[in-house]
């Protein structure tokens, strides 16, 4: 019995020894650990720093792009309410009938259906000038009418003033911002649309080349505006300012200085 006590007493010392210098080993990985975390805590300042500092010159790239080469602006229009006009004109209308003229006037025909839409008469959206404009609820019918009227008729060009060269107009310079924005903000859009005058595997440019069908046109509109959509989340636009048919206004709110979040 005491040889076993001895025995268990040195294999207890050699246990005790063995801890030790795990304990030891233990401290030493732990100022390591200490040492590495202050490290990444500094970088991962610095890191913040470069990205905000970058968020700035990006943010700076975009204000002189939207307000030297293509300024958005809001344009009043000079349209009066028609429940304003018509209450005016008969002073024992009902609050019903000027809230159904009100309903009425907030109500489109678009692409064969009919949709609300708040700021319908109200105000449009230019790009690069107060003369070229966007209907503000998203309708391009004009456009594909203009296309289909001009296969059936013979003749010189429509005139220049038509609202369809303005439309593909609008639609152009658009799609040029949206391509730009996306290599400053290092954002890859999710759809390709060319902005070139150049034969590409999707043919000319898709709105100053030649006339589209309603088809090809309504595809191209609609992947501009997927791309805008997605470039205002990647910036953390409010999404209560957001419609997906409202292409320059979308535009706008993406690249409005009061975006707390661009160039993120």
């Amino acid at each position: 019995d005491t040889e076993g006590l001895l025995r268990i007493k040195e294999e207890n010392q050699k246990h005790y020894r063995r801890a030790q210098r795990h304990q030891e080993k233990k401290e030493k990985i732990q100022r390591h650990n200490r040492k590495l975390g202050d490290l990444v805590e500094k970088k991962t300042y610095e890191l913040k720093t470069q990205y905000e500092h970058l968020a700035k010159l990006r943010r700076t790239h975009i204000l002189e792009l939207t307000s030297v080469i293509f300024p958005i602006e809001e344009v009043k229009t000079s349209m009066r309410d028609p429940a304003d006009v018509s209450s005016e004109s008969d002073n024992a209308m009902t609050s019903s009938t000027v809230s159904k003229l009100a309903e009425a006037r907030r109500t489109t025909y678009l692409s064969g259906r009919w949709g609300c839409d708040d700021h319908n008469g109200d105000t449009s959206i230019s790009i690069t000038g107060p003369w070229i404009l966007l209907p503000n609820n998203g309708d391009y019918s004009a456009y594909y009418s203009w296309v289909e009227e001009k296969k059936t008729t013979q003749g010189p060009d429509m005139e220049h003033n038509n609202p369809a060269h303005t439309i593909s107009a609008a639609l152009c310079y658009a799609t040029q911002l949206v391509n730009t924005l996306s290599l400053i903000l290092d954002v890859n859009l999710p759809k390709k649309l060319c902005n070139r005058q150049v034969k590409t595997q999707l043919g000319n440019h898709e709105f100053c080349g030649e006339n589209l069908s309603r088809h090809r046109f309504t595809r191209a509109v609609k992947k501009l505006n997927a791309n805008i959509l997605h470039l205002c989340f990647s910036q953390h636009v409010n999404l209560d300012l957001l419609h997906p048919l409202h292409t320059l206004r979308n535009l706008m709110y993406l690249v409005s200085p009061d975006t707390e979040n661009l160039g993120r």
